[in-house]
């Protein structure tokens, strides 16, 4: 896994709902945990974009209902500042779910954009992508 370009906030905790944004048959999943996640005691661990979390199916079909599964964090609401100066932001919180932890997406193709900086960490994200930002 590449290191990310630009400093990208920890604004997701644990316990927050997203958008799927792959055509694996999920809508929504909600974060469990994170993956090599630096924490305090007695503080919530919190994640952002480009990062592995663990996630449960919250909406979509009944056999993958409550199912645990890894998943990579695509979009966020909170803007961010590239290191050539300019801010990113998008519409909703958005991730992928995946078939394990080395990055081998569950779903065929990613519906919307994805951050420059998901692509550049995550390349069978990117191959999917129908447009990176």
């Amino acid at each position: 896994m590449k290191a990310m370009a630009s400093k990208v906030p920890r604004t997701l905790n644990v316990g927050a709902e997203l958008f799927v944004a792959d055509n694996s048959g999920a809508r929504a999943v909600r974060i469990t945990g994170v993956k090599r996640g630096k924490g305090r005691k007695g503080q919530q661990q919190s994640t952002r974009m480009a990062e592995l979390i663990k996630v449960s199916v919250r909406k979509g079909p009944v056999e993958m209902k409550k199912q645990l599964f890894w998943a990579v964090i695509v979009r966020q609401k909170k803007e961010f500042r590239r290191k050539t100066g300019e801010r990113v932001c998008f519409e909703d919180n958005a991730a992928v779910l995946l078939k394990d932890e080395d990055g081998n997406p569950k779903g065929t193709q990613i519906k919307g954009p994805i951050s420059k900086e998901v692509a550049d960490r995550w390349p069978f994200l990117a191959k999917i992508a129908s447009s990176i930002i």
